[in-house]
């Protein structure tokens, strides 16, 4: 939903009817994940994309009979054969399930306030649909800690489909599920809306310029804390998104780490880092990493303890820093702790470190 926002609101504010397809099922390539959505007005009017161009063009046809009906549909495309080369397919292989609905629909009207507080606030939550069976297009909106909008149309499924969602929300993973109650099978598709990801790296040091270097072709927003001027300057990072000459500690809490931050806790200086990783581990920080040796581990979590954070904290924390691949250059260590953090992100336990 984040890449058609802003379209999909200027178009709402004009008073113009809405429709989004999203992509629900695959089976085999495709050039869009799960989740991708195309947001479409009758005028012509198109906002983001659902594969490479291969069906754009009749889910745009589909989406106007949906708009004039209110009633949600479920489009299937696979790979058009020679026996009928005249029906709209996916050139790249598999196959590809496109919900379309319209945002003028009950469950749209119930949770969109909600979830356009989320997307404008960076908040993490989830967004449960039916795509087939009955209550076909209900909603159902989730909380990290629990709180939910919406009825995906009875008690039972909502609970299942709750619990299911936590699950999805920890690894932060669209997906979808089929649930059977009474005999019945609903599919149900959930969209984790996750905060855009920021990279926050303690200490501008040397394997900080090739980390943000990665980061940013990662797509995350860097910042870089030191209070070392010396160290923190743009001559030394010139595309870094943020850099910040406060207290390490002190930053960290002005910006708030949430389940979209990844923090890289690399000056090599313990009046810097410990502080500052005591504030990351008790957040809701996606990873926290830090660099130094394996022997003083034992010594480097002594030190946090005192500082009040919990061995169920400290259970969170990578240490050392970065996935076991071998890494001896500043760009091989960075590239291992990008690794590491794309393990993180996609809910992948802990391997072997540096």
């Amino acid at each position: 939903m984040r890449e058609v926002f802003v379209e999909v609101e200027a178009w709402r504010a004009a008073g113009k009817p809405v429709a989004i397809a999203t992509n629900v099922k695959r089976e085999g390539s495709s050039l869009r994940p799960l989740g991708a959505k195309m947001a479409m007005t009758t005028q012509q009017e198109i906002a983001g994309s659902v594969t490479g161009g291969c069906i754009e063009g009749v889910v745009y046809e589909e989406a106007q009979g949906v708009m004039k009906s209110g009633t949600p549909k479920l489009l299937h495309y696979g790979v058009v054969g020679d026996e009928n080369p005249w029906e709209v397919g996916l050139s790249c292989g598999g196959s590809l399930d496109v919900f379309v609905e319209t945002l003028e629909s009950p469950g749209w009207v119930e949770i969109y306030p909600s979830l356009k507080t989320c997307l404008e606030q960076g908040q993490l939550a989830a967004v449960a649909t039916v795509i087939a069976g009955a209550g076909l297009g209900n909603k159902l909106m989730l909380w990290p800690d629990g709180r939910t909008l919406g009825s995906l149309g009875s008690a039972a499924l909502d609970e299942q489909a709750a619990e299911w969602m936590q699950a999805q929300i920890a690894v932060q993973e669209t997906t979808w599920k089929a649930f059977t109650l009474a005999g019945e099978t609903v599919d149900v598709f959930v969209d984790v809306f996750a905060p855009l990801s920021r990279l926050v790296v303690i200490g501008a040091v040397h394997i900080a310029i090739p980390l943000v270097t990665l980061g940013k072709a990662l797509g995350y927003h860097t910042i870089v804390i030191d209070p070392r001027e010396a160290f923190a300057t743009r001559e030394r990072f010139p595309h870094v998104d943020e850099l910040l000459t406060d207290w390490p500690s002190i930053a960290l809490e002005k910006l708030r780490p949430d389940e979209g931050t990844y923090i890289a806790v690399i000056s090599h200086d313990e009046k810097l880092d410990n502080p500052a990783l005591a504030v990351a581990l008790k957040s809701p920080a996606r990873y926290v990493g830090v660099l130094g040796t394996r022997k003083k581990i034992p010594l480097r979590f002594a030190a946090l303890r005192d500082l009040g954070v919990s061995d169920e904290q400290l259970g969170r924390l990578r240490a050392p820093i970065g996935m076991n691949i071998g890494a001896v250059l500043p760009d091989e260590i960075a590239l291992s702790i990008l690794a590491e953090m794309v393990s993180a992100k996609h809910g992948m336990p802990a391997s072997g470190n540096l």
